[in-house]
Parts: C-alpha cells; sequence; structure tokens
C-alpha cells in the first residue's frame, strides 16, 4: 500500500448549560470572514471558518502490518512555513485508542503513529484535501520491563518496581481467540497525548481510560513513569480496585466484571480523555471524560462536573506533584432520540492556552456515519477558565468522597467558567469540502464520523493571534480490510461500513 496519503488535519450563551446546537451570527463589519465570536475570561474567541479537511482510508496499514488509525489524540511540532509562502510543513504525532474492539477488545499492541504533515490552505472553495502526511514510523509501547502492552479490557493488575499496581489483562492463546501460550500485559487505552519537551530525555505524556492513569514513555516507546490518580477517581466493585471498563474480548463475551458499573471512581469508557501541557506553568492537565460515579457519573443527564487535576513537575521536567483540582461543569443538549434530556456533552480532548484558559472538545455520542443517527446536534470546540473556580486539591480524594452527590454540584464550590465557541456542524462551513452532518443516508460520501476526540493548534504565519486548529476523528478501526496481530489475522467490521480517519482544520484567533 502506498504510504503517501491526503489529510487535513456559533454563538451561544456563555451559561454553564448548553442545550442548542444552533450558531447564531455575530455582529461583524466582515460578516464572510467570521462564523462565530464569543468572550470569555478577558478574550476574544473568533471562529473565521473551516479552512482544511481530510482523511486516511480505513483499511491504510502501518510498517507492523496492522490497520491504522489515528484519532485519539494529536500533536503537531515543527510547524514551518515553507519558501513561497504557500504551504507549511510539520512532524505529526497521531494516538490510535486500544485497536479494533466493536466486537470485544484484542491483544493490541498501543502505540503512537509518526507522520510528516504539509498543509496547503486553499486559494478557494470548495476545495479538495489540502493537507498531505507521509507515514515515517511507529512507536510500539512496552511496559517497564520491555513487554508489550495491550489493548484488553483489565481484569487484575501488575506490579513494578517504583510503580502504583498498574491495570493489567491476563489472557489465554494469542490474546485475539487464537493459539498460544497466554500472558498478563499491562492494559492500555489511550487517549490523551503530549510531547515532552520539559525534560531533557523527551519522549510522551500518554492518558488513559483504564486507570484512569497518566503514563510517561521515553522516545522508544518503553514506560518510565506511571501517575495514579486520588482514589476518588479509582472504579471500586464490591469494595476493591476493579480496573475494567466492562469491555470483554472477542475470545470471551461472558467476562464482565461484577457489577458491571464500578460503586464510585470513573465510569466505564469515562476516564483520563484530555491531556495537556502548560508550557509557563511547567504543568500537566488531566481533565476526565465526564463525572466520577461519585459525582453523578451513572447517568448522562447528571455526569457534567468533571475532575480536572494539575500536576506540577520539577525543573528537570520529572516528578509529577499533584498541585490542583477543578470541576468542569460540561455542556449539555437535547438529544432528539431520547426522552431522558438533557444529556452531557462529554469531552474529548484539553488544550491549554495558558493563563488558567483551554479549549476543550465536547460532543454527542451515537451520531455519525455509519450509525443509525447521522445528524449531530452538539460537536464543539469550546472554552473553560479556571481562573475563578475554586481549588479544591485534597478535599474530595477519599475512595467515596464527592463535590456533587447525584450530580448537585456543592454550594461552596465554583466551577470553571464554561463558554461556547466553535461549531463544527455549520452546514455553509462543510460544504467547502463537500461535507456533510446528517440525512437519510448513513454512508454518504462526506458524512462526519461519530468520535472526534483530537486538537492541535499552530500559528498562522505573521499573523499575531491567529492559528490553525486541527480536529482528529477515532474512526474505531471501522473497515472490511481490516489487519491484527502484526498482520496475521484479518477481520471484517461486523457494521459492514468502512471509516476513514477523518481530519478538520479550523481557522481561529484568540486576542
Amino acid at each position: 500500500m502506498k504510504r503517501f496519503l491526503s489529510l487535513i488535519a456559533a454563538a451561544l450563551s456563555v451559561a454553564p448549560f448548553i442545550v442548542s446546537a444552533t450558531p447564531t451570527p455575530c455582529e461583524t463589519d466582515d460578516p464572510n470572514s467570521v462564523v462565530n465570536r464569543s468572550k470569555c475570561a478577558g478574550k476574544t474567541f473568533t471562529y473565521h471558518g473551516l479552512v482544511g479537511y481530510g482523511d486516511l482510508p480505513g483499511n491504510f496499514t502501518d510498517k507492523t502490518g496492522d490497520t491504522m488509525s489515528t484519532g485519539s489524540s494529536m500533536a503537531i511540532t515543527g510547524w514551518k512555513l515553507q519558501k513561497g509562502g504557500k504551504s507549511y510543513k510539520a512532524t505529526a504525532y497521531m494516538l490510535p485508542d486500544r485497536g479494533w474492539n466493536t466486537e470485544g477488545t484484542i491483544a493490541y499492541q498501543p502505540r503512537i503513529q509518526k507522520l510528516s504533515l504539509t498543509f496547503k490552505p486553499a486559494a478557494s472553495y470548495p476545495s479538495g484535501n489540502n493537507i498531505i502526511y507521509k507515514y515515517e514510523d511507529t512507536i510500539l509501547l512496552v511496559d517497564p520491563n520491555g513487554n508489550p502492552l495491550t489493548g484488553l479490557d483489565s481484569t487484575t493488575t501488575l506490579k513494578f518496581g517504583g510503580f502504583p499496581d498498574l491495570p493489567a489483562a491476563k489472557f489465554p492463546g494469542d490474546g485475539f481467540g487464537g493459539a498460544g501460550s497466554g500472558g498478563t500485559r499491562v492494559s492500555l487505552d489511550p487517549e490523551g497525548l503530549v510531547l515532552d519537551t520539559a525534560s531533557e530525555e523527551g519522549g510522551f505524556w500518554v492518558s488513559d481510560e483504564y486507570g484512569p492513569f497518566i503514563y510517561h514513555f521515553d522516545k522508544k516507546g518503553k514506560m518510565d513513569y506511571a501517575i495514579r490518580p486520588p482514589n476518588a477517581l479509582i472504579p471500586i466493585r464490591k469494595g476493591k480496585e476493579n480496573f475494567s471498563s466492562n469491555n470483554p474480548p472477542i475470545y470471551d463475551k461472558n467476562q464482565k466484571p461484577d457489577p458491571a458499573d464500578p460503586e464510585s471512581g470513573r465510569s466505564n469508557n469515562q476516564g483520563f480523555e484530555g491531556l495537556t501541557f502548560d508550557k509557563n506553568e511547567n504543568a500537566l492537565y488531566a481533565l476526565l471524560q465526564s463525572a466520577t460515579i461519585n459525582d453523578g457519573g451513572a447517568d448522562k443527564r447528571t455526569n457534567r462536573y468533571a475532575r480536572l487535576l494539575k500536576y506540577q513537575l520539577d525543573k528537570e521536567g520529572w516528578n509529577p506533584k499533584l498541585a490542583g483540582e477543578w470541576t468542569v461543569p460540561l455542556p449539555q443538549y437535547i438529544d432528539p432520540t431520547t426522552k431522558k434530556n438533557p444529556r452531557t456533552a462529554a469531552q474529548s480532548e484539553i488544550l491549554s492556552l495558558g493563563e488558567s484558559r483551554f479549549l476543550v472538545l465536547a460532543r454527542d455520542s451515537g451520531f455519525g456515519r455509519g450509525l443509525d443517527n447521522t445528524k449531530s446536534v452538539y460537536r464543539h470546540v469550546d472554552v473553560f477558565s479556571i481562573s475563578e473556580a475554586t481549588n479544591f486539591k485534597g478535599k474530595y480524594d477519599d475512595f467515596k468522597s464527592s463535590y456533587a452527590p447525584g450530580g448537585k454540584l456543592d454550594e461552596s464550590i465554583t466551577p470553571a467558567e464554561y463558554c461556547s465557541f466553535l461549531d463544527f456542524n455549520v452546514p455553509s462551513e462543510l460544504a467547502k469540502f463537500g461535507l456533510l452532518n446528517g440525512g437519510d443516508d448513513n454512508n454518504a460520501e462526506g458524512l462526519l464520523n461519530e468520535k472526534w476526540e483530537g486538537l492541535s493548534m499552530v500559528p498562522v504565519d505573521g499573523k499575531e493571534g491567529e492559528y490553525f486548529l486541527f480536529a482528529s476523528n477515532d474512526n474505531d478501526f471501522i473497515t472490511q480490510d481490516g489487519h491484527y496481530n502484526f498482520g496475521k489475522g484479518s477481520y471484517k467490521d461486523g457494521s459492514g461500513f468502512d471509516l476513514a480517519s477523518q481530519t478538520l482544520a479550523f481557522k481561529v484567533s484568540i486576542k
């Protein structure tokens, strides 16, 4: 297979509850150049328009022979305007999640994909794909002893000197349903990616959903550090730590935790979706996808108060220490397919802007290409600020402690300021690249996929305060020409669909 591919990677109330996704035109002297403008935490955020699109074929394979997906998180580095001023080049690190798992988790080895990137802003619209990626490398992730990690649902833990007990999976055979000697490997469902620019050694910080933990890997992919969060985030079943997310393996659909949902701690599949680095503070920030069970996380109508954690690094970029905890009031929307409303738009990524401000990718679920319902009603990049929020570090850290029991926020807690900003679903913007949100045909060309999970922002050359904001999509490895176990096995997803890994690029300004 060729390794070259094309890819590019409305104003609402600023009240914390958001139940509409219809963009409102802003007042401006040049309405054609501004889709939406929002003011939040002392800054003005302007969405100028969709400026790029591309997709990676669902059956594309990496150097291991495995099907390649990219969208759980992304990080662009080395961004540079090329001679002539018409295109940019960079390196993109892309983080797939735990492998093909629509029919059960498998012993896929988590990895980071490295690609070179060329972006040429469109001179006019409609436009074709305007980013070119060239595949460069795959970095396979291994545990502190050098053994492969696995995407299998956690069933036990493993011990390593100097590490907390790590979520792990014990499996028979080859871990894909075939013959083999079996084994036990550290489980990882990777969701957030940060390039380590603070330490001399470099490498990667990766957040996951099983723990939820934050891990550091060296440049070659070997784990050398793990952060265990406060006990309030650790999933508990029948009084014991149990890191399962209730995603049975493909070879045993009856392997389920008891009970199915944790009694406290993070909800199933709602771990550290968001991870970012604040360079000025030399600190990592991690945000849960939605509230813990303790704080209303068992119900999508009450799980909006997600916990944000800050880990301060030392001057060498190591020894992270918990330095702050806040709650972010995620937006809510009306789901037309159910009477149980409003529902929380869980977050899938965060990006630090400095000075206590963040971008956050919040979205609905169950709407997109290949699904029964194709029209998304909430798919946003929004803004939040913790400058005036309550830092409750250490106060609600016990296993069952809560600052929002049943989803009702304690009156002593001031949440982050949350402001609506950029709506993915504006029809006129999507039309620039022949894209769609909704429609009767759930396999229509250009129809957006469901899961948008990655963000990376780079500057527009010569334009202070202007940026290109890239958003990547997780296609769940859905294809009819799939490969796993280093190319030894093949699959056809039971949905019957082939979903590309899509990427959008927006032009924004922050002033």
